[in-house]
């Protein structure tokens, strides 16, 4: 029989930025680090996975500034 806390653990599955290309690890119990980020993005964008901090963070300015370009 699995131990039922055993098979909950899951290791953070490893995703490469829709963006630029960089690997990262996504925590799937809610533990990752795009929690820590201030900007929530409706994420994905249609074709896109996860974004790396980097790129998250420049989408995330680009959406505020008025017309849509970078700041």
């Amino acid at each position: 029989m699995t131990n039922p806390q055993e098979s909950s653990l899951q290791e953070p599955r490893r995703l490469t930025c829709s963006r630029c290309g960089t690997e990262f690890g996504c925590d799937l119990s809610g533990n990752c680090w795009c929690a820590e980020e201030t900007a929530k993005l409706p994420i994905p964008i249609e074709g896109e996975d996860c974004l790396c901090r980097e790129c998250l963070r420049k989408a995330a300015a680009e959406a505020r500034s008025p017309d849509g370009m970078q700041a």
